[in-house]
Parts: C-alpha cells; sequence; structure tokens
C-alpha cells in the first residue's frame, strides 16, 4: 500500500509517497499560493505528480495549521488565514475523489515519531514544535489524542508556568491575549527576547553561536529560554507524564536543549524523581509530512474520514 502524505506549510507544500515498511518512494515540493481554490489545485496536482513517481494510487493523510471544529468541520487557528472557516478535507477530498485524513501539524510529527521516530516504543509521547511559531502533539499508545473539542496538544497558547515579576502580563500573541508560551519559546519569541536585552536583529542559530563564543547578552537570552522552555515542558510532565519529549522545528537544532533541559525540568515536576528522556526528532523536518501518511495506519482513527 502506498501512504501519501501532505505537509501543507506557510511557505511550500510538501508531498511524500511512503511504502507499508515506510520506505520513501517520492518527495516532491510546491510554493504554498496566496488563495484557497489555487491551494486545492496545488495540492490536486502534487498528488498526481507524486503518484506517478511513485508508481500507483495511494492513501491520503493532510498535517495542516490549526485544527478542524467537531462542532462545525471548520478549520479554525490556522496562521495560513484562508483556510480558517472552510471544510477543508471535504474539499481535498473532492478535488482528489478520495477520503482524505486530516490533522494538526504537531499532531503528525507526535505520530511519526511515536511510530517509528526518536520515540518509537514509548507508550506516552508529547511532541513539540519550537520554530517560528509554537505547537505540540500527544500520542498514547500508537494513537492520537485530540481532544473532545479537537485541541489535544496546544500547548503554544496556554500561559508561561510560574511567570516571574518582569514576565508578567507577557508579549500579546497574535492570538488575541498575552504571555502565551508561543510568545517564549518560539524561535521568533527567543530572537524578541534578545534584541529586547540589548542584543541584534540576529537569527536563533547565530544567537547560539554567539552564546558559546561568550557573549553574555547572547548567554543570558540563551539562559532565559532553556529555563522558559524547561517551565513549559514540567507542566506536561505533572498532567501527561510523557516517556518522551520529543522536540521539532528550528530551535530543536539547538545541542545545548538536550544536554541541559533535563536539569531544569526536573525541578519543577511534582515528583520523586523524573527519568522521562528529551529528544531530537529522528525524521526532523520530514516528520509533519511522514506523519500525515502514518494517519492511515490507525483503523481506528476516524474522526477525519469522510462518511
Amino acid at each position: 500500500m502506498i501512504q501519501i502524505g501532505i505537509d501543507f506549510g506557510g511557505t511550500k507544500i510538501e508531498a511524500t509517497a511512503l511504502s507499508s515498511d515506510g520506505r520513501v518512494l517520492s518527495t516532491l515540493r510546491t510554493p504554498t499560493p496566496g488563495d484557497y481554490d489555487s491551494a486545492l489545485a496545488a495540492v490536486r496536482d502534487l498528488v498526481a505528480r507524486t503518484e506517478q513517481a511513485a508508481g500507483g494510487r495511494g492513501t491520503i493523510g493532510v498535517g495542516a495549521p490549526g485544527s478542524v471544529s467537531p462542532r462545525t468541520g471548520l478549520v479554525r487557528n490556522a496562521n495560513t488565514t484562508y483556510l480558517n472557516g472552510r471544510r477543508f478535507r471535504e474539499d481535498l477530498e473532492a478535488a482528489l475523489d478520495r477520503q482524505v485524513r486530516l490533522a494538526n501539524d504537531a499532531n503528525c510529527l507526535a505520530l511519526s515519531e511515536a511510530i517509528d521516530g526518536a520515540a518509537a516504543g514509548a507508550r506516552v509521547t508529547f511532541a513539540v514544535i519550537i520554530g517560528t511559531g509554537c505547537g505540540g502533539g500527544l500520542v498514547v499508545d500508537g494513537k492520537l489524542v485530540e481532544g473532545g473539542n479537537g485541541v489535544g496538544g496546544e500547548w503554544g497558547h496556554v500561559p508561561l508556568p510560574w511567570p516571574k515579576a518582569e514576565e508578567n502580563p507577557g508579549p500579546q500573541c497574535w492570538c488575541g491575549r498575552h504571555g502565551c508560551l508561543e510568545t517564549w519559546i518560539s524561535g521568533t519569541g527567543f530572537r524578541r527576547d534578545f534584541r529586547e536585552h540589548g542584543g541584534a536583529d540576529l537569527s536563533g542559530a547565530a544567537i547560539v553561536e554567539a552564546a558559546a563564543g561568550g557573549d553574555s547578552v547572547a548567554q543570558a537570552a540563551l539562559d532565559r529560554y532553556l529555563d522558559r522552555l524547561a517551565r513549559g515542558l514540567a507542566v506536561i510532565a505533572d498532567i501527561v507524564d510523557p516517556d518522551v519529549f520529543v522536540l521539532g522545528g528550528g530551535m530543536s537544532n539547538v545541542d545545548v536543549l538536550y544536554e541541559r533541559l533535563p536539569g531544569l525540568v526536573a525541578p519543577h515536576v511534582f515528583t520523586d524523581r523524573w527519568e522521562s528522556r528529551i529528544v531530537k526528532a529522528r525524521w526532523g523536518d520530514s516528520s509533519g509530512v511522514r506523519g500525515a501518511a502514518r494517519l492511515w495506519n490507525q483503523a481506528d482513527w476516524s474522526s477525519d474520514v469522510a462518511a
């Protein structure tokens, strides 16, 4: 069986065809169009080219920003704003003439890494995206946990835990609230915090490099970032106690995270001993598209299957 995953990103759409044992048969990309109808056509054409390259027709799973409301069936909270208020899955089914399964892109990362990635064999996996934004996904016993309202794992829009005086009320988030984790621990938040404390307008990688080179402003910014990320992870540890935290997104490439985070998380967790692992996503930038393809591996996951 060929399984095709679609990663619908803000700047590009990627399609990957997997064999049933997880081998990549083909991968193609196209720029993300600027309007809804063009996006549907782009996915349709991308799937056709992917299937031609893979040599067969496949199932379709889509990882997309935002989430689908169980009440209305409409996309909400997507930063690709023309998806909001649309029946994206149903419209894709019409364009592709087959059933489509759709999940949040962070959920796809979690599923990919739980099945055959860095968290393979773990019972409870929490995956984190820390890039331009911040997201999360929860997998238990190989199944996504999306919750009764479809917002399971929406970790980026809870407040920064145990805020210090100077962290209140926090920056305004695009969601309309203040102090969301996304404003602090995304790569964007890291860069803003560095600038606000006297740093130049540098990329996250450049700030980390400066810290390693002894720049005191960069070192302080990295220390604050690690402390905030640790507090965020500790709250998840207290609620669902994952065996493994998997990190994805641009900031997941910062090696010092894996050296320092365990010791920073542990004091905040309500337990005598905390031994969960914090690891980098095995499949890197390909985790989302692989997880989208693997939505069809779950026979009992049917919330997004057309009737």
